[in-house]
C-alpha cells in the first residue's frame, strides 16, 4: 500500500519539547501555570490590536464562553455562517438558543454581507432581533470584515469571529480575529499550529477575558473553601499543552509560508484549467494562511467525473482529502433552522475538495496528488 498522505498532520518544531520538559521538571502539570500565561501573552503579542487572550481546552469551549459573555440565553437567536464545521453552531444550542444560518458569498466562500442584512431585517420583522453574529474565516480565507462589521454595527449586534482556521491570516493588514467583539482560535491537531487539543478566546475587552478565565475554571469564588455563585466549566488549557503551543508560536510565520507554498504548487498546476477553480484571494486586501488548499471541480466534459470521483481516486492511493464543509442548514441535527441565501454554499459543497496541505508535506507528495487529479480529469500530466 502507498504511504499515507494526510490532509493536515501536526508539524512539530524544536522548542516544544523544551517547554513540555520544563512543565514536568517543575511539576506544573495542572490546567494552569507559567506555560499557559506565556502562551496567552505570545498569542496576544502576535495578534496585537490591544487584545487579551484566555487559553482554553478547545475552540468550541471558547465559542461557548463567548455566547455566555454576550448573554445568549434560551429562546434567543444567533446568526451563524452556514458553511462551516458544526462546532461553530453547536454552542448556540448549548445555550438553548436557535441558530439562524446565513449563506456564503462567491468571493471568499464566507458569510455574505447581503444575506446577513436580509436575515437581520427579517428576524427583526418577525419580532426576534439576533443576539450575536458568528462569522467564520473559512480555510484561512478572511471574510469581508468591512462589510460585515458595517452591517453588524448598524444593527448593534456583536460579532464573534470564528478564526479557528485563520491564525496568521490578515484582512487589510489586520489579523483575522481582531475585528469582532470576541474571536476564537483552535489548536486542534490538524490546525496550522497545535497544542494537541486546545483553543483560545480573544477580545480587546479585558473584563470579558477575565470573566472567561473565571468561568473556565469552574467559576470558583474567592473563598478558602469551594464556593460557587455561578455555573462554571472545566475549560482551561493544561500547562503541558500550553508548552507545546509556546513552541509552535515560534514557528507560526514559517508554517504560514510553508502552507502558502503548497497552494502555489497546486496553483501552478491548475490555475489555467477551466475544470479546476482554486480558492483565490479576491484582492490584495486578503491574505490567507492557506490552512487548507481547496478547489472547485466544475465545467466537466465527462458527467461521470465529480468531486467524489476524485476523492475516491485519491483515497484508493491512501491520500486523505475531504469535501468542503457540508452547510449547517443541510445537516439533520439542524433541520428546520432558518436559512437565508441563494444556495451558494450548497453549490460550493457539491463541487469543492480540500487537498493535502500540511506544512510538513513534501513536494513529491503534492506532485502525486496533482497527477492523480489530472488523470481523473483526463488532462495531460507533466512531471
Amino acid at each position: 500500500m502507498d504511504q499515507k498522505i494526510w490532509l493536515s498532520s501536526p508539524h512539530m518544531g524544536e522548542s516544544e519539547f523544551n517547554f513540555v520538559k520544563e512543565a514536568f521538571d517543575t511539576n506544573w502539570i495542572a490546567p494552569l501555570g507559567p506555560n499557559v500565561d506565556g502562551f496567552e501573552k505570545d498569542i496576544a503579542g502576535f495578534l496585537g490590536n490591544g487584545v487579551h487572550v484566555a487559553a482554553l481546552s478547545s475552540g468550541t469551549a471558547a465559542l461557548h464562553l463567548a455566547l455566555i459573555l454576550l448573554g445568549v440565553k434560551q429562546g434567543d437567536e444567533v446568526l451563524c455562517q452556514s458553511m462551516t464545521f458544526s462546532a461553530s453552531a453547536n454552542p448556540i444550542v448549548y445555550q438553548g438558543a436557535t441558530p439562524v444560518f446565513v449563506d456564503s458569498e462567491e468571493e471568499t466562500w464566507n458569510m455574505s454581507p447581503v444575506f446577513l442584512e436580509a436575515a437581520i431585517q427579517d428576524r427583526i420583522k418577525k419580532g426576534s432581533k439576533p443576539k450575536a453574529i458568528i462569522v467564520v474565516h473559512l480555510y484561512g480565507m478572511p471574510a469581508d470584515m468591512d462589510s460585515i462589521m458595517e452591517v453588524a454595527d448598524r444593527y448593534e449586534i456583536p460579532v464573534i469571529e470564528d478564526a479557528a482556521e485563520a491564525l496568521g491570516s490578515t484582512y487589510k493588514g489586520r489579523p483575522a480575529g481582531t475585528f469582532g467583539a470576541m474571536s476564537i482560535l483552535s489548536f486542534n491537531g490538524n490546525k496550522i499550529i497545535t497544542t494537541s487539543g486546545g483553543g483560545a478566546l480573544v477580545s480587546a475587552n479585558e473584563d470579558w477575558i477575565k470573566q472567561a478565565r473565571f468561568l473556565a475554571t469552574q467559576a470558583r469564588d474567592a473563598a478558602p473553601h469551594y464556593q460557587h455563585s455561578h455555573i462554571g466549566y472545566n475549560y482551561r488549557m493544561s500547562n503541558v499543552c500550553a508548552g507545546i503551543g509556546r513552541g509552535q508560536m515560534e514557528v507560526l510565520p514559517l508554517r504560514v509560508q510553508q502552507r502558502r507554498r503548497n497552494f502555489e504548487l497546486y496553483g501552478e498546476a491548475f490555475r489555467f484549467l477551466p475544470e479546476v477553480r482554486l480558492q483565490e484571494e479576491p484582492n490584495q486586501d486578503y491574505f490567507s494562511n492557506r490552512w487548507l488548499s481547496t478547489l472547485l471541480i466544475d465545467d466537466l466534459k465527462d458527467a461521470n467525473v465529480s468531486r467524489e470521483t476524485i476523492r475516491l481516486a485519491l483515497e484508493s492511493r491512501n491520500i486523505e482529502s475531504r469535501p468542503l464543509w457540508k452547510p449547517m442548514h443541510l445537516q439533520p441535527v439542524f433541520a428546520g433552522a432558518p436559512f437565508y441565501g441563494d444556495g451558494t454554499c450548497e453549490r460550493l459543497f457539491e463541487k469543492g475538495l480540500c487537498l493535502p496541505s500540511g506544512s510538513n508535506l513534501p513536494e513529491t507528495d503534492i506532485s502525486k496528488v496533482i497527477h492523480i487529479l489530472k488523470d481523473c480529469l483526463s488532462l495531460p500530466v507533466t512531471a
